[in-house]
């Protein structure tokens, strides 16, 4: 559901801009509708992080069958530069949190709807920033094993992950089976 989401509002929002969205993640909000939180580049490489107001709006059928059909419209609310956030602020790392501060020019408080959407914004940003504008984004307050995987799972795939627990699971088993001499 979400790569047909991302696919959509990447295709009538991003691409007609000549934009590409590169992450997205469900924020709550007080106005009525879904919203989202998303990353883009733009022409010239810059990333852009804009708050994205889902509606969904009735429309005229050309099937007789059907007087209304739903659509969905996409229409961004609020539009940052990536180089302009100074701080993104987690705000407590040890608690399960889902909100976190962009600290612009004045601070936006923002709700994701969990923290592995959270993390996984904070990440992006984390990545675009290096790539993008050649500086480590400034975090506060986040888990950095979170952020930053260790090298046993860095990067690999899972199938390789499952082969070295095996492989450690399988030394446990032969080393239980040795005889211990009494002494």
């Amino acid at each position: 559901m979400s790569s047909l989401l991302r696919e959509e509002m990447d295709r009538i929002l991003f691409r007609s801009e000549g934009q590409k969205l590169e992450e997205f993640i469900e924020i709550e909000e007080q106005q009525q509708g879904r919203h989202f939180l998303c990353v883009s580049i733009t022409k010239d490489k810059e990333a852009q992080i804009s708050v994205v107001l889902c509606r969904r709006v009735k429309h005229s059928r050309t099937n007789k069958l059907q007087k209304y059909g739903l659509e969905d419209s996409y229409e961004r609310t609020e539009t940052w530069a990536l180089e302009d956030l100074l701080i993104l602020d987690g705000r407590d790392p040890d608690t399960d949190d889902p909100c976190f501060l962009m600290h612009f020019d004045s601070v936006r408080s923002i709700r994701a709807v969990s923290c592995a959407a959270k993390y996984t914004l904070a990440r992006c940003l984390l990545s675009l920033s290096k790539k993008y504008h050649h500086t480590a984004l400034k975090l506060k307050n986040y888990d950095w094993t979170y952020i930053q995987p260790t090298t046993m799972y860095s990067d690999r795939g899972d199938c390789i992950v499952l082969a070295q627990i095996c492989f450690y699971a399988f030394n446990l088993v032969c080393l239980s089976m040795c005889p211990v001499p009494l002494a």
